[in-house]
């Protein structure tokens, strides 16, 4: 009837920098991550942002930056959230938020989402993460004993070889415990398949046959007070400094 009105789930909406100032500091942690993950946008290229986290660094792809978001859902050309008077019901992404397609976008069905991943033809993959280990290691998709409503598309994105993958999350879990170990204790989602991680303490790369490498370090951190942090060896490249 008259009344209808087809619901979103996750209504999300884009904020402006007065509303990033009086958010938690939790959030704030977040958006602190993702910013410095957004960095890692190259002009041109063909980029999935996971579930989370790493949808937020649509928000602040740099200007002058051309970047094709894919949303393993089908979409190709996802823009920033929308503002309240952009919101459309039926776009969503796969996190079921609300979302924007820039000109020229597209929306497709997800067995060709799924042949673009496995297919290789994406440049990068930003996922958010439970547990990295040393070797580039990478859980998280469950907790044991929890209830969730599937694993997502997290394996494939993880899978496809020609695509870097960069996990964003929190130093440590909520209780202080490290989420950079020697040896993942969670369910895995992929070994081996990490290349960069971003923290809201420090940035590692993952190099093949060595480990970690500890190349940039946030605002008020020490190389001693990673070392404290982290649950795992690491080397320091020579150039390591705060740049975030």
């Amino acid at each position: 009837g008259e009344s209808y009105e087809k619901r979103i789930e996750k209504l999300t909406l884009r904020r402006s920098e007065a509303d990033e100032q009086v958010l938690s500091d939790s959030m704030k942690q977040r958006i602190h991550i993702i910013k410095r993950a957004a960095r890692e946008f190259k002009n041109g290229m063909y980029v999935n942002l996971g579930i989370g986290m790493p949808v937020l660094a649509s928000n602040y792809i740099e200007p002058g930056i051309t970047v094709h978001l894919q949303s393993e859902n089908g979409i190709l050309g996802m823009g920033p959230f929308p503002t309240a008077e952009e919101v459309d019901a039926d776009l969503v992404n796969a996190g079921k938020e609300s979302v924007t397609v820039l000109p020229g976008g597209t929306c497709f069905s997800s067995d060709v989402s799924f042949g673009m991943i496995r297919g290789n033809r994406l440049d990068m993959t930003i996922l958010g993460g439970m547990q990295v280990s040393q070797n580039g290691d990478l859980s998280n998709w469950v907790v044991p004993g929890k209830i969730i409503k599937g694993m997502g598309g997290a394996m494939d994105l993880v899978a496809a070889p020609k695509s870097r993958v960069v996990v964003t999350m929190t130093h440590n879990a909520k209780n202080g415990e490290p989420k950079i170990l020697k040896e993942n204790t969670l369910p895995l989602t992929g070994v081996k398949c990490v290349d960069r991680i971003i923290t809201d303490k420090c940035v590692f790369d993952v190099v093949p046959g060595k480990g970690l490498l500890l190349r940039e370090l946030s605002y008020g951190q020490t190389v001693d007070k990673i070392r404290a942090a982290t649950a795992c060896d690491f080397e320091v490249a020579s150039d390591v400094a705060e740049t975030y």
